[in-house]
């Protein structure tokens, strides 16, 4: 206050002159002075904003793996496997949903690929639950459970400290935060997940859910897809994080990336909301702190993949830089004083540490995860109705334009059910084609990049 008082004083007696119309050469200089900090701050601030503009790339930098349907027997005879595996984290009694999502994979890919599925659990297996799954799974199956160690709070954490905490976030109403077992999977999946025993000979792998639905018929092998296109984190749904989760997490990524000097990149720059404040006032506010913001006085526009779906190249994970960021993270304590979602984290870390060309959005993916969903819908001409493999087409969507999906059974006429901000704004660097500011400012935004032609949808 005793800074801002001489301020407020001497803004009052200029204004108190400028109404008598008399204006001292004192206050001529002042008002001179004030203008030029002004203009110097808001160009300041403009500049700041534009640097961090995601460049358009020359081309679009990512496509859809399929635009119609395709011979699945003659894909899966042509190509041998990819060193991938399905991996399942469920529990005995989530048998129901845990069945539902492994016929309804195989019914829509497996049945043709045979990929081994990997069913994990903090507990002893039922021995039911594991004749059902087997006998579901057209290839191998394999049951592990986690140790105590891999599903547990790290060695230095104070435990009654943590549960507390807990309480807290549940008392408070934060989503899922009063739950302990989802803050060790979110932990798990942000780290040990990646160093587990039974996952070591694979390179690639696809997280499933139970309770899952994939609504449309997958015929070709998005992990051949993955390695010959050489991408390397494949997702469909992008959405806004939940706040209240996690308001310390940005801020330590991005002191992790700046201690390792990582560039900031494009890719990087697509996850920031830069702030409009001039200079001194936004680096203030970086040194003050607050939710979601760096120390720069930058924001994370809390944009991320919902990774329930994510199909990834493990050898990414398992590198130094990404378990560096994985140990970092876990030493502040994040994911129990907050909670941390691994979706979030795995996010951050896939913009700060690759390049645009290297995420896949699998646009001809149908995929239902409750409340959300993505169908393309029905390519027209492209149905294979004569291909006895895809059998009956009776029950599947109309064909539509622009529609790029096989034999989808889409909830209703849309494309999703989710806003296309943040799918938008994470496609960015990739993306040669953009929607306008008239469709933005309506809030349309296109399925998918490199699909000009498409209409954009809500």
């Amino acid at each position: 206050m005793a800074l801002v008082a001489p301020i407020l004083r001497s803004t009052l007696q200029i204004f108190r002159q400028l109404r008598s119309g008399r204006i001292s050469r004192r206050t001529a200089a002042r008002l001179r002075i004030f203008f030029i900090l002004a203009i110097a701050c808001a160009l300041e601030a403009l500049l700041h904003v534009r640097s961090n503009a995601i460049p358009r790339p020359p081309h679009d930098l990512d496509a859809p793996f399929s635009t119609t349907c395709q011979d699945p027997v003659r894909n899966a005879a042509a190509n041998p496997r990819e060193n991938a595996t399905f991996v399942m984290l469920t529990r005995n009694n989530e048998l129901k949903p845990a069945l539902q999502a492994i016929e309804n994979i195989e019914r829509q890919f497996n049945q043709w690929f045979h990929y081994h599925v990997l069913f994990l659990n903090n507990e002893a297996w039922d021995p039911e639950f594991v004749r059902a799954l087997k006998t579901a799974v057209s290839g191998e199956a394999t049951f592990e459970v986690l140790s105590e160690e891999e599903w547990s709070f790290p060695p230095q954490t104070n435990v009654e400290d943590a549960r507390a905490k807990i309480k807290e976030q549940g008392d408070r109403g934060i989503y899922k935060g009063g739950l302990e077992s989802y803050h060790h999977m979110c932990r798990f999946y942000s780290g040990n997940f990646y160093a587990l025993e039974a996952l070591k000979k694979y390179r690639w792998y696809w997280r499933l859910e139970p309770g899952v639905e994939y609504t449309c018929a997958i015929t070709y092998d998005p992990f051949l897809e993955m390695a010959r296109r050489e991408k390397v984190y494949g997702f469909v749904v992008a959405l806004w994080e939940v706040p209240e989760t996690c308001p310390g997490l940005f801020r330590a990524v991005d002191d992790f990336r700046a201690a390792k000097k990582i560039p900031e990149t494009p890719m990087w720059r697509a996850m920031i909301n830069p702030s409009w404040m001039p200079w001194p006032i936004r680096r203030l506010r970086g040194w003050l702190g607050g939710e979601h913001r760096n120390r720069n006085g930058d924001t994370w526009n809390l944009c991320h993949y919902w990774s329930n779906f994510e199909i990834a190249d493990l050898d990414f994970f398992r590198g130094n830089t990404y378990q560096e960021l994985f140990r970092h993270l876990d030493r502040s304590g994040g994911f129990y004083d907050e909670r941390w979602g691994d979706a979030s984290v795995h996010a951050l870390a896939v913009h700060m540490l690759l390049g645009p060309d290297q995420v896949h959005h699998f646009a001809d993916i149908g995929y239902w995860h409750e409340p959300f969903f993505q169908c393309p819908g029905n390519a027209p001409g492209g149905q294979q109705l004569d291909l006895a493999a895809l059998g009956d087409n009776s029950r599947s969507s109309p064909e539509s334009e622009g529609a790029i999906g096989c034999r989808c059974q889409c909830p209703d006429d849309r494309r999703r059910n989710n806003r296309g901000i943040c799918l938008n704004t994470m496609q960015a660097p990739a993306a040669f084609h953009r929607p306008s500011f008239v469709q933005k400012w309506r809030g349309q935004y296109p399925y998918t990049i490199n699909m000009p032609t498409v209409r954009p949808v809500p």
